[in-house]
């Protein structure tokens, strides 16, 4: 089971970081930038568990913990550059599952998220790390991908591309959701970044790029990463 997170930050880089982040270890991931598009997404499509930043341009995320919560039951973590245990206590009373204080250390945000989920009674399938087929291995871990008994030069978005296909080998991954996970949901609209960047795997990776054996397409909906 895929379960989604909901990342409300306004700040571009730390946004980028948790999407990347969380994608990799198997989440699916929305972001909102704001209290307003939070509440529209809260609406529309629930997620599983709920990473918020304070400081939001239409509001401050107290008052977004305290709304969720009276209709949610999901996990809150609140991650904030603001330390000062009284707010820390304000928002735990409103309903904040934990909080978590920036800058962060990505494991201990992950293993934080898995806690909050432990005490809801949902446990995590153990997220793929490394993909082996055939003449590819591709390490999400150690940040390595090699074919043909050579080590891969790959540029940070086509290993981020790269990784979201792993995450998914074997299943169709939507040109939205691609476009969506790697560069950011203002960009789903922007096919032609996403075929530039898979022509571009597919020089380094594949032996025939023609006639590709490990990034498949799948017409008119997306790609796959072929798998056992």
């Amino acid at each position: 089971m895929t379960l989604r997170v909901l990342v409300v930050e306004d700040d571009r880089e730390i946004r980028s970081l948790m999407q990347s982040a969380l994608t990799v270890e198997g989440f699916e991931v929305q972001t909102a930038v704001s209290v307003s598009e939070a509440r529209a997404l809260l609406q529309h499509a629930p997620p599983d568990v709920m990473l918020l930043d304070l400081g939001l341009p239409d509001g401050d995320g107290i008052e977004l913990v305290q709304e969720v919560r009276k209709h949610h039951s999901l996990p809150i973590l609140v991650v904030s550059a603001r330390h000062q245990e009284a707010q820390k206590i304000q928002l735990l009373d409103a309903g904040a599952d934990d909080y978590l204080t920036k800058p962060f250390n990505v494991a201990e945000l992950l293993a934080r998220i898995r806690v909050a989920l432990r005490h809801r009674g949902t446990t995590l399938d153990a997220a793929i790390k490394v993909h082996e087929l055939e003449d590819l291995r591709v390490d999400l871990i150690l940040h390595q991908v090699h074919c043909r008994g050579e080590a891969l030069h790959l540029t940070p978005t086509e290993f981020k591309l790269l990784a979201r296909l792993v995450r998914s080998a074997g299943r169709v991954v939507t040109h939205r959701q691609l476009l969506s996970d790697v560069w950011g949901p203002e960009f789903t609209e922007h096919t032609h970044y996403l075929r530039l960047y898979m022509a571009q795997l597919r020089a380094k990776i594949e032996s025939d790029p023609a006639e590709p054996r490990h990034l498949l397409t799948e017409t008119g909906i997306g790609y796959r990463l072929a798998a056992m």
